[in-house]
């Protein structure tokens, strides 16, 4: 689990063909590696066991409820942004038995789900999903009750950040100040560099685990021409987001809006359907479940992610507590964007924009939060006006 931060003293210069290397030294140190790859007309993370699995030669095309994969003009091998995984499968992953009981004479037998990660390395963790993990650790390891399950895995993960080359058209991490390079929680990070006659990465340590690794590849140093050009790859991303977000003053702005029309014209949209929580990098809501089998001889209790859109979530006895979708999306975009602010100390939106993406009606949260600001600013309409339509 990465502490430290990145020293750019700590750079070496990794040649394209040299990436398996890294592999390699992962693999001997006894991490089982996990990494983008192309599956099912998407990238997505799954297991990968060198750099040939990896998305080479691919960018994405994303927009409002848009998303495909097209080739690029080059052998880019991270020349993409966001799918619609993110580490929190990984971390937080969407079903996990919690304890299953067995039928004795006499009683039953209680087990507890044995709690034992293995050693995973995640390659190409972009900034903005690194301050996903550190939101979701406030929200799993900085109270009172310690999520131990969660502990275990992340204590157990290795992380090898990625500084993005690409930014995708829904992303605004920029706005949101999580990206687009990683400055900390990272154990390894890599700038890919490609040049007429070079493809290289620029590889940085950022935690004492990250050091020793990369002290085992024996790499030539980077010198100032190689830092420059990763320092112009991540600038140029910077200035091609594909969204932006005016943050000033955002949570009072929805605390002021509970009843903003807005909402009602969003919820005339939005499916319910949960695709933004549940490709949320940050969105952490859980339901239990019990199962038996028929003959109830077996029975086991299992935890799977849960959204706030779904109509059960805030059910209690007498009916549910948000019965519309008027509810429910204030909910989830106030409670991202505000109240998160309250509860955890930080926004709960870190601008990777993948909600945008894969909202079936193409619902754009910066677009929502700039109609209800704008609302504010905009001449008051009168009660004849609205009767009449003008």
């Amino acid at each position: 689990m990465p502490t430290g931060d990145a020293q750019q003293s700590n750079s070496s210069i990794l040649d394209r063909s040299q990436l398996d290397l890294l592999f390699g030294a992962l693999a001997e140190r006894g991490y089982h590696i996990v990494g983008p790859r192309v599956r099912d007309g998407a990238i997505v993370y799954d297991d990968v066991a060198s750099s040939a699995d990896l998305p080479v030669g691919w960018k994405d095309e994303q927009d409002g409820g848009k998303y495909r994969l097209v080739r690029r003009n080059d052998e880019a091998v991270f020349g993409y942004a966001v799918g619609p995984h993110s580490w929190k499968r990984y971390l937080h992953p969407p079903l996990v038995r919690l304890w299953q009981a067995t039928r004795k004479p006499g009683g039953f037998e209680v087990t507890p789900e044995p709690i034992n990660p293995q050693k995973t390395a995640f390659i190409g963790v972009r900034s903005c999903e690194i301050h996903a993990i550190q939101i979701q650790d406030k929200v799993f390891l900085g109270g009172p009750h310690v999520d131990v399950a969660y502990k275990a895995r992340r204590e157990n993960a290795f992380l090898v950040a990625l500084n993005c080359g690409q930014a995708g058209g829904t992303c605004f991490c920029v706005s949101m100040k999580t990206g687009p390079k990683a400055q900390s929680g990272f154990d390894l990070a890599l700038t890919e560099v490609i040049e007429k006659e070079r493809h290289y990465f620029l590889l940085e340590a950022g935690s004492d685990a990250g050091a020793e690794v990369l002290s085992a590849l024996t790499l030539e140093p980077a010198g100032p021409e190689e830092l420059a050009a990763a320092e112009r790859v991540v600038k140029n991303t910077a200035a091609h987001m594909g969204r932006a977000l005016d943050t000033d003053g955002i949570k009072d702005l929805l605390y002021r809006n509970y009843e903003n029309p807005r909402w009602d014209q969003v919820a005339n949209r939005c499916l319910t359907c949960a695709n933004c929580t549940m490709v949320c990098p940050t969105c952490f809501c859980t339901t239990v479940e019990d199962v038996t089998d028929l003959g109830g001889e077996h029975a086991e209790r299992r935890q799977k992610w849960d959204s706030c859109f779904t109509l059960d979530f805030s059910y209690i006895h007498g009916g549910s507590v948000r019965p519309s979708a008027r509810s429910r999306y204030r909910q989830w975009m106030t409670h991202k964007l505000g109240t998160w602010i309250d509860q955890f100390g930080t926004s709960g939106c870190v601008g990777c924009g993948r909600c945008i993406t894969w909202c079936p009606v193409g619902i754009d949260i910066t677009e929502e939060t700039r109609a209800i600001r704008e609302s504010e600013t905009a001449p008051k309409r009168s009660a004849r006006e609205d009767a009449n339509g003008d």
